[in-house]
């Protein structure tokens, strides 16, 4: 029987997790908060302690970290402690969840195949919600044995699991252009919202507007929301937009290509992080511009 495993028990990685088990699998999870993953394994599966033990455990190993440099450490260690890769049996497969620089994920896949280890470039989207329903949308890429044993993993985790390529890459470049998209949505629905602010149109008025009208995207419904509760909680924090523009950025800067818009969103979620809200929900953008009345949200 194979074996599944699943590093970070974060917005993402929980739900994905608890996916995994309720379509019938005997999870095992690791997470660097001990009492997280111990939670976790109370409802069932197994929480390991350490990379190593987790990796030796399992078949397939899905990571949920936030980038490239916390792949690297789940995978090779720290310098202090081991990752899993040295101790993950061979032909086994390491399932690549994060928003990366395709050429970093490119490489990674040749470095696990010179240790006899098997990839998946699959990066996800749908947010915290869609995971926990096993209903979010990943953007793969891997050679068809590594889908051979991951595949079942993947479908129960997800709605939608688009096979983009047999090597890695394609996944991460897909993913990168739906950031694109994400982030200058969030900067435009921030910026649209803060003008009705200005001009003194009703908050939420414009907001049922514009949530039926041409111009509406799902960011601007989905986003403007929290900015009408005036809550900032970070479901995806404004530094997350920080790092993914600034990839798309560099992916572009690789082939001379230009993103006028993306250059300036990413400039907006630069000034909001510098501004002090780089931890809060990427909706905070649209406190860098002045002269506006945020809405308070209901007492």
């Amino acid at each position: 029987m194979t074996t599944v495993g699943l590093i970070g028990l974060g917005a993402m990685g929980s739900g994905m997790a608890a996916s995994l088990r309720r379509a019938g699998h005997s999870v095992q999870v690791f997470d660097v908060r001990r009492e997280v993953a111990a939670a976790f394994a109370q409802d069932g599966g197994t929480a390991h302690d350490t990379l190593a033990s987790l990796g030796a455990a399992c078949d397939v190993i899905v990571s949920v970290v936030v980038n490239a440099a916390q792949t690297e450490s789940v995978l090779f260690g720290d310098g202090t402690t081991p990752g899993c890769a040295a101790s993950m049996k061979p032909g086994s497969v390491f399932v690549m969840c994060s928003t990366v620089d395709p050429n970093w994920s490119v490489a990674l896949e040749a470095r696990l195949e010179a240790m006899g280890l098997r990839y998946v470039d699959a990066p996800i989207s749908g947010g915290a919600a869609k995971a926990a329903s096993g209903q979010m949308t990943m953007m793969t890429a891997g050679k068809p044995e590594a889908y051979a044993l991951a595949e079942p993993f993947l479908n129960a985790m997800a709605a939608k699991v688009y096979k983009l390529g047999d090597s890695a890459g394609a996944g991460s470049k897909v993913k990168i252009i739906n950031q694109l998209l994400a982030g200058v949505h969030i900067a435009a629905a921030a910026e649209a919202m803060a003008l009705g602010l200005r001009e003194g149109v009703d908050a939420a008025a414009l907001y049922e507007v514009i949530t039926n009208s041409a111009g509406n995207s799902w960011m601007f419904e989905n986003r403007m929301a929290h900015v009408l509760a005036a809550d900032y909680t970070p479901l995806s924090a404004v530094d997350i937009f920080v790092k993914d523009l600034g990839i798309v950025l560099d992916m572009a800067r690789a082939s001379k290509f230009p993103l006028p818009l993306s250059s300036t969103a990413h400039q907006m979620f630069m000034q909001a992080s510098t501004a002090g809200f780089a931890k809060e929900d990427d909706s905070a953008v649209i406190k860098i511009f002045p002269g506006i009345e945020l809405p308070k949200g209901k007492a």
